[in-house]
């Protein structure tokens, strides 16, 4: 996870043992990196309520607080959300 001071503008919202998250997680790393970002990771194990909405479509993924992918996250697509463009 980044260890910027900012409040992260990119939620992964996953589970422990979860391939696609792992696959999220390394693009998000990657994108965040390289725009100066932060971004935190939550556990839906750790919460009954997201695990009742997030069951089946983990990894999901929020930028600024609205859900932006599930399933899997385009590294583009994840970019303009982040820059505007």
């Amino acid at each position: 996870m980044s260890s910027s001071s900012t409040t992260p503008r990119v939620t992964l919202y996953g589970r422990p043992g979860c391939h696609l998250c792992d696959d999220a997680r390394i693009v998000i790393e990657q994108v965040c990196a390289e725009l100066g970002e932060s971004y935190r990771e939550v556990s839906i194990d750790d919460d009954p309520g997201l695990q009742e909405r997030f069951a089946n479509e983990i990894p999901v993924t929020f930028v600024d607080g609205r859900q932006h992918d599930f399933w899997r996250v385009s590294p583009d697509r994840l970019r303009r959300a982040l820059t505007g463009g």
